[in-house]
Formats: C-alpha cells, structure tokens, sequence
C-alpha cells in the first residue's frame, strides 16, 4: 500500500545525533481498514464510529463487510502490482520508513477574505506623499481589446480553506508502535486535521 489516512497532531521539533534541531509535523498515521477494491483504486476506513451514529444503508454496508463502522471513508488513487491486499485487511504507519518521501494531502488554514498583497503577494504602490493606491488594485484594463478582465486574473478574496498538496516531505521517524509519523516540515492545515499520506509521486524514495 502507498498511502494511509491520519491526521495533524501538530508541530515539535528533534535532534539528529549531530544536535541538530528539525522541524516536524507530527501526524497520527492509522490505523485504516480496507473497505473495497476497484481495478485501480482503495478504499480506506479510519476512525472508529458507533453504530447510532451510522446512517443505516451504511451501517448495513460495515455489517456484510464484518467490519466496525468507520467515521472517515476514501478512495486512494494507484494499487501496487504486487500488493496482496485484501477487503478487511489493515493499513499501519510501518508502510512508511524513516527517509521516504511523502506527499500531504489536507485542506489549508481558512484566512477569510484577503487582499491581493498578502494573498498573491503582489508589490506595494508607490509610498510617496499623495498617493492613494499603497496596498489597492492597479491597472486592470487591457486597452480596447478585448475590453475586460481575463479569467483568472490575482486579486483579492477568499483565501485558504482549499484542497492543498505539499509534496516531497522527508519522514524522519516512524513509530509503528503508536502509529506515529515525524515529517520534515509543516503538513498542510490546522491541528486534528484530517491528512492523506502518499508516497511521492516526483521524488523516488531510496531503497534500503
């Protein structure tokens, strides 16, 4: 398996045995449950439910599985070739190991409405006595043709609060025990956040 649900514990820091200090999300990895399998794709329960809680065509979908009811339910995209999982098999932090590269999927911190300053770091405008344009919106004309506003153009709005990717981050420390993953960096979005955990897609994690 390539990837496991967790989510966002928050961020600390450790030393290597140089003493140096390291920066590191720490996530609850797990464990999943396999659900289903499709040709190409996984479907992963995480998180114990109870069964009042469980809408009933569901709870009757867990009950033919023989499974416990599942808070969190998502497809992983990609199935190895030679992976033997099966339906009610159980995904855990040790498919990971200390120097992989992962990318985090989650949903970024909400910042509200924003200007185009801090949300596209634009250049601030001229500072001089008399101006009236320090941190607003410039020029946004494009002559007569065509006479308006491009789609996609950067200005201000809402900003965060998005499905966000940061990729390439290097696991330091997997404590299988706990189901604990140490990731180099910052993971996306706010503590007890729900993350996806995928091996990365452009940087080949080396071999032991």
């Amino acid at each position: 398996m390539n990837a496991i649900l967790g989510r966002k514990i928050g961020m600390t820091r450790i030393f290597d045995e140089n003493g140096v200090s390291i920066p590191v999300t720490a996530i609850s990895a797990g464990p999943c449950v396999v659900l289903g399998l499709t040709d190409k794709n996984v479907r992963l329960g995480y998180e114990d439910l109870e069964e009042k809680d469980v809408k009933k065509p569901q709870l009757g979908m867990f009950k033919k599985l023989n499974i416990s009811p599942k808070r969190i339910i998502r497809e992983i995209r990609g199935i190895p070739k030679d992976s033997d999982i099966q339906v009610g098999s159980q995904i855990k932090a040790d498919i990971f190991k200390s120097g992989d590269f992962v990318d985090v999927v989650g949903v970024s911190i909400g910042k509200g409405f924003q200007g185009g300053m801090k949300r596209w770091n634009w250049k601030c405008g001229d500072s001089a006595h008399g101006s009236m344009s320090h941190r607003r919106i410039g020029s946004l004309g494009s002559n007569t043709t065509p006479g308006r506003v491009f789609k996609g153009k950067h200005l201000p709005g809402h900003m965060g609060n998005a499905r966000t990717t940061v990729q390439n981050l290097k696991i330091v420390k997997v404590d299988a025990q706990n189901n604990l993953l140490l990731i180099k960096g910052q993971a996306p979005g706010f503590d007890n956040g729900l993350l996806i955990i995928g091996k990365a897609k452009k940087k080949q994690n080396k071999k032991k």
